[in-house]
């Protein structure tokens, strides 16, 4: 089973390389974020064409997450639990039948957090202190789960080009990778690092400055799973050739396959 995530900055505008990577790379369930749409602009037809069901949770004109599936899926989540008054749509999380038993799948977009010293970035770590309690429910069910997205967090100097220019930076601030690394000591497995724990890798590279050309990326986007999943592990894979395609999001995606059958 394929499980990936995909920030696409704007799904009615990569709508055509959406539908394209989905009929090429198949996977079971991705998560999609930033989808910047309501239920009356999300490309649904063309989704469903590509054989997906399609769950979102949308805002206007910014955020918006999705969860595609090739199999039925329970909807579990709408948003994160822990703060009813927040109405920035950044969570779906869906349960899919397995022949290991049922697997959760939990799209989020970490808030970006800049600049540091705001609401803005006290926002991010109450957001990741929320995500943690959720990682904890889960884990309670000792079952397989995989929290997927864009975390808006480079885990070390390893995971972004130029650590110096990122030093003011909300996603490399010491509070969000000490939030990050708090998640994943609760048991959680880095999809991609656990193939490849040392070498440089990156899933966004920004619009400006020629980053692309240049290769000055960042490794935000992150699969985690739980001790269970962790143990089905077969493969993990960063689409980096979606980025070199026309009108591409400034993202790739991001995926892991798990050794179980739906």
């Amino acid at each position: 089973m394929k499980i990936a995530t995909w920030n696409v900055n704007s799904v009615r505008k990569r709508t055509g390389n959406l539908v394209a990577w989905l009929e090429q790379a198949r996977p079971d369930v991705v998560v999609l974020q930033e989808i910047k749409a309501q239920e009356a602009t999300f490309p649904r037809l063309e989704i469903e064409a590509a054989g997906y069901r399609a769950e979102i949770v949308g805002q206007k004109g910014f955020n918006g997450v999705a969860l595609l599936s090739l199999h039925p899926v329970e909807i579990t989540a709408r948003a994160l639990p822990g703060d009813a008054s927040d109405e920035q749509a950044r969570y779906i999380e869906g349960r899919v039948a397995t022949s290991a038993g049922p697997l959760t799948v939990g799209g989020l977009y970490l808030p970006n957090g800049n600049p540091i010293g705001t609401e803005k970035f006290t926002y991010k770590l109450a957001w990741m202190e929320r995500l943690q309690r959720r990682a904890r429910e889960l884990l309670a069910r000792e079952e397989m789960f995989v929290l997927g997205g864009d975390y808006n967090v480079c885990p070390t100097d390893r995971d972004v080009y130029d650590p110096r220019a990122f030093a003011n930076d909300a996603l490399c601030q010491p509070q969000s990778r000490a939030a990050l690394r708090a998640l994943l000591n609760l048991g959680l497995t880095d999809a991609v690092r656990a193939f490849d724990p040392e070498s440089t890798c990156y899933t966004f590279w920004d619009y400006q400055a020629g980053a692309w050309a240049k290769d000055w990326g960042l490794r935000i986007d992150h699969l985690l799973l739980s001790p269970q999943a962790a143990d089905r592990l077969a493969g993990v894979g960063i689409d980096k050739p979606e980025r070199g395609r026309p009108d591409p999001s400034d993202h790739v995606p991001v995926w892991c396959e798990l050794d179980v059958a739906a």
